[in-house]
């Protein structure tokens, strides 16, 4: 066989392997498992870090503010340095549309070894169990501040029985971290390429079904919604022991789990992300900010990275191109088979956006994005910009987390 037929053929036992061999990560199947409601509904506090978001809050914050919770509940909203008047608008739509206390906070630019995300939240988990612990003491809180805490991000908007479904399902099922990945805006073109194929390329780095299982090696959350028992948060000293984690939400994860807790992750339902990405430009941004911190800085990680992605998801096209104009039939019939393939496992993915199932054999095509944006990432990060967000650049941590 022709050196491109032999690079198929690797392409097929990949696609065979991720098929049957890596959590089923292509299907959409793990939603909020069993809901019952407690005898007592546990106090919340929803902690909200936003920096520069008063164009997406009149379309998120008024969903917090309607929340059919009916235990105690609070929302904190940390203001991180805006410059546009974040926490005014904040404070206006909690007149407009009332519902729970909200409180805005400005804890002051943080402090040095903490990314500004984690350092937000440091301030509106310390103001939750604070304003708790004051309730407390008149006898109007349970002890310790608030039982749960939901982290959810300023772009993040939950339908009216959100809470009430997260925190039924983390009671019911006895889990200290419940976790749903808000479906993505999906409304230009761009938005409709590559956002399905991120949610799938995250799901294919962490299977939702590994991460479930009790007892799993496999750790990982989606940081735009995460329930977190405050208990267990104290016992593994969230956030101060991720402080400089980019991949907050998967580090997250990670330290509760060592700390003995049960997590789970899945897909959410009526749980949407309103910020656009009308452009290339943005994605390529929200993509390269955090690409080269996934693989811990790691130039040897970047190639094989970069070597896999060409086999698993370039080399069938270019097989079958090799099949088609240069006679190779061994080649493109491998390269075939490794494309119908990988086809068929992001079928689900466009179903759950319910986008054209046309756009499934363009995946190659998306995946090359990636990858460019991938290698973009690490020459950012050796060109001392690393992870930028809005107007902050993060460097490698100086320990690496734990993994």
């Amino acid at each position: 066989m022709s050196t491109i037929a032999w690079i198929a053929l690797g392409s097929v036992a990949a696609w065979g392997w991720l098929l049957l061999g890596q959590g089923f990560f292509w299907r959409t199947d793990q939603r909020l498992p069993r809901r019952a409601d407690p005898d007592r509904w546990p106090s919340v506090a929803v902690v909200v870090p936003a920096r520069d978001e008063a164009e997406v809050l009149p379309l998120s914050l008024p969903s917090l503010l309607a929340q059919d919770y009916p235990g105690p509940l609070e929302i904190v909203l940390v203001d991180d340095g805006s410059e546009d008047g974040t926490g005014d608008v904040a404070r206006a739509l909690a007149v407009r549309y009332g519902g729970p206390p909200l409180t805005v906070v400005s804890p002051g630019p943080p402090e040095p070894g903490w990314t500004g995300k984690l350092w937000a939240l440091r301030h509106g988990i310390a103001r939750a169990r604070a304003r708790g612990a004051a309730e407390e003491s008149r006898g109007t809180a349970c002890a310790g501040g608030p039982e749960y805490l939901l982290l959810t991000d300023a772009d993040i908007a939950h339908e009216p029985d959100s809470l009430r479904e997260l925190v039924a399902a983390a009671t019911a099922n006895g889990l200290d971290l419940v976790s749903q990945m808000a479906r993505l805006r999906t409304v230009t073109p761009w938005e409709r390429l590559i956002v399905p194929a991120f949610v799938y390329f995250f799901a294919k780095l962490y299977p939702f079904r590994r991460v479930n299982e009790p007892g799993a090696r496999t750790a990982a959350a989606a940081g735009g919604c995460v329930l977190l028992r405050t208990e267990l948060a104290a016992r593994a000293r969230v956030p101060e022991s991720i402080r400089q984690a980019v991949i907050d939400d998967v580090s997250l994860a990670g330290v509760v789990q060592r700390t003995g807790g049960r997590i789970w992750l899945g897909l959410a339902e009526r749980v949407d992300s309103v910020r656009p990405y009308p452009g290339l430009a943005d994605l390529w941004r929200m993509v390269a900010r955090s690409a080269y911190a996934q693989l811990w800085h790691n130039p040897v990680l970047l190639a094989g990275t970069v070597v896999g992605l060409g086999v698993v998801y370039l080399a069938p096209p270019a097989a079958v191109c090799a099949g088609l104009f240069a006679g190779d039939a061994a080649a493109g019939l491998l390269g075939a088979v490794a494309w119908a393939t990988m086809t068929a496992t992001y079928v689900p993915m466009l179903r759950y956006y319910r986008l054209s199932l046309w756009q499934a054999p363009l995946l190659p095509f998306t995946a090359s994005l990636y990858l460019c944006m991938t290698v973009d990432s690490a020459v950012m990060h050796h060109r001392g910009r690393g992870a930028a967000w809005k107007g902050r650049t993060y460097p490698r941590p100086e320990v690496a987390p734990e993994r």
